[in-house]
């Protein structure tokens, strides 16, 4: 089944207002007419205004960086997935490797952030993958498999058809170590398959996986030449619209 690809760009804790729209003046040039692969970009949660306005007349979609999964009260420094929709985004990251390790994000509230994100009609991109010692330990597959069953739980194929998953092995996170696409179309036909039992052959099918872990314009090809890799969450790598450019155009 034709899935197609996205390619998405997490910016991090990177780019005030005015780099922003350094960004897009340089970038959206590149991009006019591209429309074989869904783009979207990921700013802090300031940037979100000026890059819905920059973005207005292209196909580029602007998405969240995260969200939390009540739709307002006394959450000081927090923001829903309801605000998110209403700044303009489309899409939003969930449960990235670094919300997981820094900020004490679990399986239960990333499965409390999907739901928030999909009754607000926000694609959501779930984050799943390993760290360094999980992979060494030929855990990989039980770690994969207890992550989309957590993001997962409670959910319908119906209910969760925008879903995408990211797979991140962590330790391929900045460090300069990508997994081969071998091992990427390993863990994303782990992926499949528990998709497949949590929603359903059909959804799964039809669910993008994405690859994220030190994609870069040198690797972005033989990665997502492969079918079973429907796209990238870029890092570093997004924040320069040339190099950026030169992942979309693989």
């Amino acid at each position: 089944m034709s899935r197609k690809k996205v390619i998405a760009a997490n910016w991090k804790l990177y780019k005030n207002t005015a780099a922003s729209n350094e960004f897009f003046t340089a970038f959206l040039p590149l991009v006019a007419g591209h429309d074989r692969d869904e783009i979207v970009i990921c700013p802090t949660f300031l940037c979100i205004p000026a890059a819905v306005a920059a973005t207005t007349a292209s196909s580029v979609h602007i998405g969240g960086q995260n969200l939390y999964w009540k739709q307002e009260g006394a959450f000081t420094g927090e923001i829903s997935a309801g605000m998110l929709h209403h700044a303009g985004c489309s899409h939003v990251i969930i449960g990235h490797s670094e919300r997981r390790q820094y900020f004490h994000e679990t399986d239960d509230t990333v499965n409390l952030k999907l739901k928030a994100a999909l009754e607000a009609h926000l694609v959501p991109i779930v984050c799943v993958g390993e760290v360094l010692e999980e992979r060494e330990a030929g855990l990989t597959e039980d770690v994969l498999r207890r992550q989309v069953q957590g993001a997962l739980r409670g959910m319908s194929g119906e209910k969760a058809a925008a879903l995408i998953v990211a797979y991140e092995p962590v330790w391929a996170i900045g460090t300069g170590k990508t997994a081969t696409p071998a091992m990427a179309v390993e863990a994303h036909q782990v992926i499949r398959t528990e998709v497949a039992e949590c929603l359903g052959d059909d959804h799964a099918n039809t669910t993008r996986i994405l690859y994220g872990g030190s994609v870069k314009p040198e690797n972005a090809n033989a990665l997502m030449s492969e079918v079973e890799i429907d796209g990238a969450l870029v890092g570093g790598a997004s924040l320069d619209a040339v190099s950026f450019f030169k992942i979309v155009h693989w």
